[in-house]
Formats: C-alpha cells, sequence, structure tokens
C-alpha cells in the first residue's frame, strides 16, 4: 500500500525517522506545515528526540564580565575546536546581576543570580533560576526566595527526571557557617531545614517527604547531575580522640523519588581537605567522579577517581606543571580540559589534555581576569513547549509560608 500523506505514516515511523535529524532542521521543518509542527511540538515527540543516547554533544564555555556573560559553544565531536560560535545572550539574564551557569542536565543549562523586584524605591532583592536551552535558543527563568537571614544559607540543585523529562530545581535553606561553635549548634538544634522542589510541570514549588540531609552538613555550592541524581559534596564533622574533625562526603537527590541519600568517600579522600590538598566533584563519561588536588608541591597533580555503585576507582593521575592551572572539565572522550591563569598578564588558556598520548592542545584563551566555566549539553527539544521569556514567580506564597521559620531565629 502506497503513504500518500504525513497523516497516513505510523507514529512510530515518523518518529525514527524525524529523530535522527538535527534540532534546526526540526526547528525549520516546524514552519512547514500544522501537521508537522503539531507533531514536532508535541510532548511524545520532544521525550522521544530528548532520551537518544546519540544526540550531539557540545560544550560551553562561558566568561563572566562585570557588565555581561559571554558564551561560546564548540561542537564536541572529531572536528573540535574548528565548529564554535558564539551564542546571543538570553535575554532574561539581562535581569540577573552576577549571574553564572551553575548546572546542567539532558541538554539544559541552569544559571542563577540575583533579582531585583518591586517598584521605586520599594525594591527587593531575590534571586532566579534561568533554564536554558542554547540548542532552540529558549529560555524559562523561576523566582528561586531565599531566607534573607543571617543564619541561614541557601542551596540550590538542578536535574531532568529521566523518566519524565521533568526539569526540577531543588532548594534547601540550612543553618549557615556563620553559627560556628557546638554550643550554637545545640541550642538552634529545633531550628527546621527548609526543603523544597520546583517542577516544571506544575510551576510550582513543594516540599518533599523524603529523607531530608542531616543538619550538621556544610553544603558546597557546585553540584553536579548524573544519570537522574543531583550531587554535591558536603563537609560535617566527627569526635576523633576527643576533638572534632572536618571530614567531606557526598549527598545525592533522586530527581523522580526527590529522596536524599549519603554517599561515604575513602578516608584518603574524605579527610583530605586543607589549604593545599582539597577535593571537588565533576562528570566523566556520564559518570560521577572526585578530582584530588594536590598543590603543595614542586609538580602539582590532580588524582581522577571515579565512582560507581558507591564504590571509587582512581582512574588516572594528571601533573598540571603549574600552580595557576585546574581542572574545569572533561571532553565526551573523558579528555580533561584544563585552565591556565597567567595573573600579571590576566591571560587565561584552556588546553584539552590527552591522558594516553599526553597531548596538550589549545582551544581556547583570552585577556580576561573574569571566572571562566565550560559545561557540556546536548541537542534537545527540552522547553520547545513552553512560552518562551516565561517567569514562575510565587514571590507572595513564599513570604507567608516562611514567615513562621523565621521566627525561629528572633
Amino acid at each position: 500500500m502506497r503513504i500518500k500523506t504525513l497523516e497516513e505514516i505510523p507514529f512510530e515511523m515518523k518518529i525514527e525517522i524525524l529523530k535522527r535529524l538535527p534540532v534546526k532542521c526540526l526547528i525549520r521543518f516546524r514552519s512547514v506545515s500544522k501537521a508537522w509542527k503539531a507533531l514536532i511540538d508535541s510532548s511524545d515527540f520532544i521525550s522521544h528526540y530528548s532520551t537518544q543516547k546519540t544526540l550531539k554533544q557540545h560544550l560551553i564555555v562561558s566568561e563572566d564580565h562585570l557588565d555581561f556573560d559571554y558564551f561560546v559553544s564548540y561542537a564536541d565531536d572529531d572536528t573540535f575546536p574548528q565548529q564554535r560560535v558564539a551564542l546571543d545572550n538570553p535575554r532574561l539574564l539581562n535581569w540577573l546581576k552576577d549571574c553564572d551557569i551553575v548546572g546542567c542536565s539532558h541538554g539544559l543549562l541552569f544559571l542563577y543570580g540575583d533579582y531585583r523586584f518591586g517598584r521605586g524605591g520599594h525594591k527587593s532583592l531575590t534571586t532566579m533560576a534561568v533554564l536554558w536551552n542554547p540548542s532552540i535558543r529558549k529560555t524559562v527563568a523561576v523566582i528561586v526566595s531565599n531566607l534573607r537571614n543571617k543564619m541561614y544559607e541557601t542551596n540550590v540543585g538542578f536535574g531532568v527526571c529521566r523518566e519524565t523529562n521533568d526539569a526540577k530545581i531543588v532548594k534547601v535553606a540550612y543553618v549557615g557557617s556563620e553559627i560556628e561553635s557546638e554550643t550554637e549548634m545545640d541550642s538552634i538544634s529545633c531550628v527546621p531545614w527548609q526543603v523544597e522542589v520546583f517542577a516544571l510541570s506544575t510551576g510550582a514549588w513543594r516540599s518533599p517527604y523524603g529523607n531530608l540531609p542531616r543538619k550538621s552538613v556544610r553544603f558546597d555550592l557546585h553540584h553536579e547531575t548524573v544519570d537522574g541524581f543531583i550531587y554535591w559534596l558536603v563537609t560535617d564533622k566527627i569526635t576523633i580522640d576527643g576533638e572534632y574533625r572536618s571530614y567531606d562526603l557526598i549527598i545525592s537527590f533522586d530527581i523522580t523519588n526527590e529522596e536524599f541519600k549519603e554517599v561515604y568517600l575513602p578516608d584518603s579522600l574524605a579527610f583530605a581537605a586543607h589549604i593545599d590538598h582539597f577535593t571537588y566533584i565533576s562528570v566523566l563519561r556520564n559518570s560521577l567522579v572526585v578530582l584530588e588536588c594536590e598543590k603543595n608541591v614542586n609538580d602539582p597533580v590532580v588524582v581522577i577517581w571515579k565512582m560507581e555503585g558507591g564504590v571509587f576507582t582512581k582512574l588516572f593521575t594528571v601533573n598540571l606543571n603549574s600552580q595557576d592551572a585546574s581542572i574545569i572539565g572533561f571532553r565526551k572522550s573523558g579528555a580533561p580540559i584544563i585552565e591556565f591563569f597567567i595573573e600579571e598578564d590576566d591571560w587565561r588558556q584552556l588546553v584539552v589534555y590527552e591522558p594516553t598520548s599526553k597531548d596538550v592542545g589549545k582551544f581556547w584563551s583570552h585577556h580576561s581576569s573574569s571566572r571562566v566555566s565550560v559545561y557540556p549539553y546536548m541537542e534537545t527539544l527540552l522547553l520547545l513547549d513552553q512560552p518562551d521569556l516565561m517567569v514562575y514567580n510565587d514571590i507572595s506564597m513564599w513570604r507567608a509560608k516562611n514567615k513562621r521559620l523565621l521566627k525561629h531565629s528572633n
């Protein structure tokens, strides 16, 4: 039987044909007909397309200036670094101050910064998250109201649920680092933590019912999202021989079940932190890795440890050859991306180091004292069904909910 119209092609066959096309082609095909637009814009097609394992990956280099952010995207394939393009800043970033990329998941970049709202001389300060899909040039924003109180600090994480493709933001308000003594900590043991989760599918915040992190941990601002989990490196204290000692561990958040869990590090990593010996987390080939940095030697080194099933295995060691060098990410191939900073010249340079061949290839350099970050993202259609420049604002509800919480600190 000969198929004459698009409507006669089975839905599964349409998906198989179209999902092999790059995002740019799909965006153009939406203007061919109403039927094509309806198909590509459908939640089923967006979900099918965005869960492929063969999606094209890019690296975005972000340079944070005082007045603006600068983004460059590289195709992370065999052509690297020839295919590069400067990206236009999302318009929603114009509303933010001190905005940074702080996470990524399923092709969405998560940006976070201060935001002032109100009129005239009655402006208030809060924070805003921006979800940005650079492949389709679409953004939505979410007001993330913080507890403006010296006792509390607020941390956020971002990830896309692998089962539903629902983008979620988790916000944790906890007793901050200004509360230093054990006596103070004991006296505020009744002060509740506040954990809320925003789901893009509902456009609202709510409190999860799962396990909450223990009150004694202190979050690092940085987080990573891997395979349905958000991870933070956190610090806690333990009594050894009558003395308090700090140690590191990892807190995970299951994006689907919305539950927290603890992942313990080997002692060599957990108790490694001091001024010249420290750890941080990253993502390598869709696995969480811990980077152990030793900079108090003539030849600084970084040891990469991979987590699998809660067990950490040493992968390889990178000799940095400079006190002013650091690993800030990885290519799809697994090659580390190293930033070199020459302070006297305000010169930054990014290179790719191949652990097997020991080759080093420069791909970005600039005269700048601004912070540089690198994040991977893949081409997806997530946010295509969202109104562009949408802002989810729950300020009034948040104020009412937190009146009781703030009373504990007065």
